[in-house]
């Protein structure tokens, strides 16, 4: 079993323009909404790929049961915190004709102290059943900058291995508690450690020391289109990913995490585990919703992943 908490979940609205120009009035033609959130979107390819996953976070409202809904629609399990307001809504607008992506993010919900507590009732009985436990995204107001490190250690305490795919204070804070892996872009790498990566080399130095530094597991850097560097007890290794038509861009980090969460629940090699969360990745990129992947496509990929260890 995989869990995966989305703090901050939401209703994934995108409407697809030929053009989108500014000042000017947009008719959408077409548009899809599914439920929403990087735990979330985790939980969609998880399930895509065929492993048993509990998605929990908080929700709120219409929009909050709407969530629910469509999840259940896609044989989901969930297992949320309800609070008073609405869960947001995130909107993308992809403009086809220079494949430009506009995201707009609402903020979502003020969470109270007793849904604090309820969560961590949350985290300690689903962690306990599961292998995998992945933390995902922003906080939303009235969640304090250092939840994460109460949710990671009661994670860790439980049994599981904790993946954090975070940014700013959420993740500076949830290092605290040694989260298992990490998924940082090369900006969060140099805030982390107050430095200036000017080349993959650098890089290479950089993640080997925050490794060292926390303890991880693994360090899997994203390098966009160019592929990741993933440094782990095991070496240090340049993943390049296929070079495929791009159709969008949003979730593909999230599918990432949910191909490595996978690879780790069914006792993969380091190796192939990155083979398939690039693959996973990558598959994402080429469908125009955010977690959404063809696992006979995701299979296809796997094979052209370059692994090199450094």
């Amino acid at each position: 079993m995989i869990t995966t908490v989305t703090l901050n979940a939401a209703i994934d609205k995108t409407y697809f323009l030929p053009t989108f120009p500014l000042g000017k009035v947009s008719r959408v033609q077409r548009y899809r909404a599914a439920p929403g959130g990087k735990g979330i979107n985790v939980a969609k390819v998880v399930a895509q790929l065929g492993v048993p996953v509990t998605a929990t976070g908080f929700v709120g409202g219409f929009n909050g049961e709407m969530i629910k809904q469509l999840l259940d629609r896609m044989g989901i399990g969930h297992d949320f915190v309800s609070v008073q307001g609405e869960s947001r809504v995130c909107l993308n607008i992809l403009d086809e004709e220079n494949g430009i992506s506009t995201e707009l993010l609402e903020p979502g919900p003020t969470v109270d102290p007793q849904a604090l507590a309820q969560m961590e009732e949350k985290i300690r009985e689903h962690a306990a059943k599961s292998r995998i436990v992945c933390f995902s995204g922003s906080l939303p107001a009235g969640v304090p900058k250092d939840f994460y490190v109460k949710l990671v250690s009661i994670a860790k305490e439980a049994g599981a291995y904790v993946i954090l795919d975070a940014s700013g204070d959420a993740l500076r804070f949830g290092l605290e508690a040694g989260p298992d892996m990490i998924k940082p872009n090369e900006e969060e790498v140099e805030g982390l450690l107050g430095i200036r990566v000017q080349d993959e080399a650098a890089l290479q130095k950089a993640v080997e020391t925050l490794l060292q530094k926390y303890g991880m597991d693994r360090i899997s850097v994203s390098l966009g289109g160019a592929g990741s560097m993933v440094a782990s007890q095991a070496g240090t290794f340049r993943v390049e990913t296929p070079k495929v038509d791009v159709v969008n861009t949003v979730g593909c980090g999230d599918s990432y995490v949910a191909g490595m969460a996978v690879s780790l629940a069914t006792g993969l090699s380091l190796e192939e585990g990155l083979a398939l969360a690039s693959a996973a990745g990558t598959s994402n990129a080429m469908t125009d919703e955010a977690g959404l992947i063809e696992p006979e496509e995701v299979e296809r990929l796997r094979g052209q992943v370059r692994i090199t260890a450094l």
